[in-house]
């Protein structure tokens, strides 16, 4: 059964933040992809999950426990998010492999239903290690999206520059214009 088309604005972040970018505003509404199951079906397939992990109730619930926690890590203190990000992490673990390819690491779930809630968890804890002051949120009015600075110089301050950043530099012009 083909997957519906993901209808979010901002897709490709890595996964934490994708998975926090499943709500968003349009036209001053607040949309919300894991509404359904259906919207969890699209998410897990935009991000090479599908087919690897349940899509049912139990599932989306888990997820969005994951997407508060992190939302709340995001925008608060750590110390109020750790415990939130920590109770989601509890479910899975780390198995470290050999192979014939060599050292391998691979995410192991006591219950499949936490996988991808837990891989989100974990991908924010990489961000953190990565660079943590290049996980931002659109400097776009009214915009809840965040994304994960990969700009040579680290200044990117919207989620895109077609949509939040053209309407902020609109809104500049038209002030300047308005004043002479």
């Amino acid at each position: 059964m083909p997957t519906a088309r993901d209808p979010r604005p901002l897709t490709g972040e890595p996964l934490a933040l994708d998975l926090l970018n499943t709500r968003w505003n349009s036209d001053g509404v607040t949309q919300d992809l894991l509404a359904d199951t259906d919207g969890l079906a699209v998410w897990l397939a935009s991000n090479g999950l599908a087919g690897a992990h349940p899509v049912d109730a139990e599932t989306l619930h888990r997820l969005r426990t994951a997407r508060k926690a992190l939302k709340a890590a995001v925008d608060g203190s750590p110390e109020q998010a750790a415990p939130l990000v920590d109770a989601v992490l509890e479910h899975g673990r780390i198995r470290a492999r050999l192979t014939a390819g060599g050292p391998a690491e691979e995410p192991e779930f006591a219950d499949p239903s936490w996988g991808p809630a837990w891989l989100a968890a974990r991908n924010y804890l990489d961000l953190l290690t990565r660079a943590p002051e290049r996980i931002r949120t659109c400097a776009g009015g009214g915009c809840i999206l965040h994304f994960f600075d990969t700009s040579r110089n680290g200044t990117r301050r919207w989620c895109s520059m077609a949509a939040c950043g053209n309407r902020a530099k609109a809104s500049r012009h038209y002030a300047r214009s308005k004043e002479n």
